[in-house]
């Protein structure tokens, strides 16, 4: 059976609507399958699938049905206008992250800085940070060795010099100093899992989401282990939870005691970022 392009993307529609999934990822996967670009696909809608693709794109559809990100099935997602290759090692970057990136960006000096990435996942922002300012010196650690291999592979693949490093948090880096540290941890309080949705519970890497009760543990570890690995002057960005603004910046004042501490707000008005920010005259 011969189906044209146009007949895929309303079968895959109407299946995937049937089922209560996100209509989008069937066009995302006909796009994957074809190497089309999307002006090229819907520049083709009459044109006929071969019958290899028209096949494989179905099976990928129904997949669908377990609750697998798209993401993962086509092994990659676009952070910052880059394609980055994810898998079930790493999490799926997420439109936040890119917010965190710009503020970051933002609020680094002009001259060369050491730059260190902590629990670096996929790699997306140590790569992104290293292409966007080829200057600095760029370190990105995980705990994660299946998770470093894909963010070494996405440094490789993008032409981004950066220094992987294997470990807890901050430990592979005592003895040295930096003057920007930005960190996306996981948050996730664990009695909220039932409530996430399938493909993130059920899919995406848990050493990456939740961090006990609260959601707090790993920013309490930060808040005290980033003193030994700051800079006089330094600034540090983190990703946080909605709602974990303002605990999470008494945890970095209490130990960060002169320090300029902010709260920012993401697109959709939450708090997604703290800033700690310290200069040579505070």
């Amino acid at each position: 059976m011969t189906v044209r392009i146009y007949e895929a993307l309303r079968w895959a529609s109407s299946f995937l609507q049937a089922n209560n999934l996100e209509e989008p990822a069937g066009e995302w996967l006909l796009l994957h399958h074809t190497k089309y670009s999307r002006a090229q696909l819907l520049s083709r809608l009459h044109d006929l699938l071969p019958e290899t693709t028209w096949q494989a794109f179905q099976a990928d559809v129904k997949t669908l049905q377990t609750g697998i990100p798209v993401q993962y099935i086509v092994g990659y997602e676009q952070f910052y206008g880059r394609t980055f290759a994810v898998n079930q090692d790493v999490l799926i970057p997420r439109p936040e992250t890119e917010e965190l990136i710009i503020h970051v960006l933002q609020r680094m000096p002009s001259r060369p800085l050491k730059v260190l990435d902590v629990g670096t996942g996929s790699g997306v922002i140590a790569t992104t940070l290293k292409l966007e300012r080829p200057d600095c010196e760029i370190t990105a650690i995980d705990i994660s060795d299946t998770a470093l291999h894909v963010a070494k592979e996405n440094a490789k693949n993008l032409g981004a010099d950066v220094r992987f490093l294997s470990g807890d948090l901050v430990a592979p880096v005592i003895g040295q100093q930096f003057d920007v540290i930005v960190s996306n941890p996981p948050y996730i309080a664990t009695g909220e899992k039932e409530y996430l949705a399938t493909q993130v519970k059920d899919f995406e890497p848990e050493t990456a989401l939740f961090a006990g009760q609260d959601g707090l543990d790993v920013y309490r570890r930060l808040a005290s282990e980033l003193q030994a690995v700051a800079k006089p002057s330094f600034l540090i960005a983190l990703e946080i939870g909605a709602n974990q603004g303002e605990q999470v910046k008494r945890l970095f004042a209490a130990t960060f005691q002169a320090a300029a501490i902010d709260i920012v707000y993401d697109i959709n008005g939450k708090d997604r970022i703290v800033l700690v920010n310290r200069t040579s005259n505070q």
